[in-house]
């Protein structure tokens, strides 16, 4: 039965319970022998009449006024792209500040079919105008046997193009489509429901970014200690929640005044750029690195007990003592750590309870010779 409804024109196929978006679009491309640039031109058309663009407004408005958060957004933007233009997959990429592309939705997508869609993202990017690809390479790209229609739409804000919306069709070779020019006019209003999303979207990456900004230390690029609160907070409230261990690591580098005094200011920012990358060498990609203030630097270990939080406290500590600092200025100056631990729940039940536990662990390190770690005792709370 599924060959035979392949043969037909079905492209996909639901199972129980049947979704009726779904069952909408496996019928409209059943029902309809024409390719994505005439389904495109269809919409179009059909944009003509004032109360479906209406609609088509209100649901583009909707879609990005309900949040801030740029996921969503595309999510929402792609689910449209599928209602409205068929096809077989769609999808949002995000242009970065240095050129490149990044994925943040896509519907329908496989593995085997993100590079030539990226292509056309490019494409679109770079030139700020709709980019077509309907060949055979491009169906080698995707591994398909069937002709494959890529549509590229730039979507701008101010005139900058800050996204592209991506979307592929595949085509039975024996029905090969001719795709439009480049800059067809007759698909050209598409911009102008791109340009819709553009603005919206281009706000929220910027908040993104400036809200990113704010949590980090100018000097070492770790998060800040302003980050490190709210942090803190959050995952002790889900560890509290969730029952599972959270544990904290204060490390002060031992010796580091000697590099100001010796060698300048300048060194000893260059020393604590240093310090934060041994630091974030020795932590896990679960763990939070931020650096405290001065020399002083912790990090957040979710879902880590006392066994767990010691090995990454050992690991962090031979990080630091087995770099030789400043050698690019010929100065190899030898640092070492002395590392606090606390855990939620055994020696503290607050997150400020958890800060003063390694802080205070940390000082008995340093009372006792520098250069060790030890695990903090209970702390009582104050009354």
């Amino acid at each position: 039965m599924t060959t035979r409804s392949r043969r037909s024109g079905f492209r996909s196929h639901s199972t129980a319970p049947l979704d009726p978006k779904a069952v909408e679009r496996g019928l409209r491309g059943a029902a309809r022998a024409e390719g994505l640039s005439s389904r495109l031109r269809e919409f179009l058309r059909g944009l003509a009449r004032s109360g479906r663009r209406a609609e088509v407004l209100d649901a583009l408005v909707g879609a990005l006024t309900t949040t801030r958060v740029p996921e969503r957004m595309a999510s929402s933007i792609v689910d449209l792209a599928l209602d409205w233009f068929g096809g077989e997959a769609w999808a949002l990429l995000v242009v970065r500040d240095v050129g490149s592309l990044q994925w943040i939705r896509d519907r329908g997508v496989l593995h085997g079919q993100r590079a030539a869609m990226t292509e056309a993202a490019g494409r679109a990017a770079s030139c700020a105008k709709i980019a077509w690809t309907s060949d055979t390479s491009a169906a080698a790209r995707t591994r398909s046997r069937s002709q494959v229609s890529i549509v590229a739409l730039p979507v701008r804000s101010h005139g900058r193009v800050v996204a592209a919306l991506v979307g592929l069709d595949r085509r039975p070779a024996t029905r090969p489509e001719e795709p439009p020019a480049r800059d067809d006019d007759r698909l050209a209003p598409l911009l102008d429901l791109t340009d819709v999303i553009g603005g919206p979207l281009d706000t929220a990456l910027r908040l993104r970014r400036a809200n990113a900004l704010s949590s980090i230390d100018d000097l070492t690029g770790l998060y800040n200690s302003r980050f490190l609160d709210g942090t803190l907070r959050r995952e002790v409230k889900n560890s509290v929640r969730t029952g599972r261990p959270l544990s904290l690591l204060f490390v002060d580098l031992d010796g580091f005044k000697g590099i100001n005094d010796r060698y300048g200011h300048l060194c000893g920012s260059r020393a604590l750029v240093e310090a934060a990358e041994r630091i974030s060498s020795g932590a896990r990609e679960t763990d939070f690195v931020a650096r405290f203030g001065g020399d002083e630097f912790a990090l957040i270990l979710p879902d880590t007990g006392r066994e767990g939080a010691m090995l990454v406290a050992q690991r962090v500590r031979g990080c630091v003592a087995g770099h030789p600092f400043l050698a690019g200025e010929g100065i190899g100056y030898r640092l070492t750590a002395s590392v606090g631990v606390s855990t939620l729940p055994d020696t503290a039940s607050t997150s400020e309870m958890l800060l003063a536990a390694a802080d205070t662990a940390m000082y008995r390190v340093k009372g006792r010779g520098k250069d060790g770690i030890e695990m903090a005792t209970l702390v009582q709370p104050s009354v």
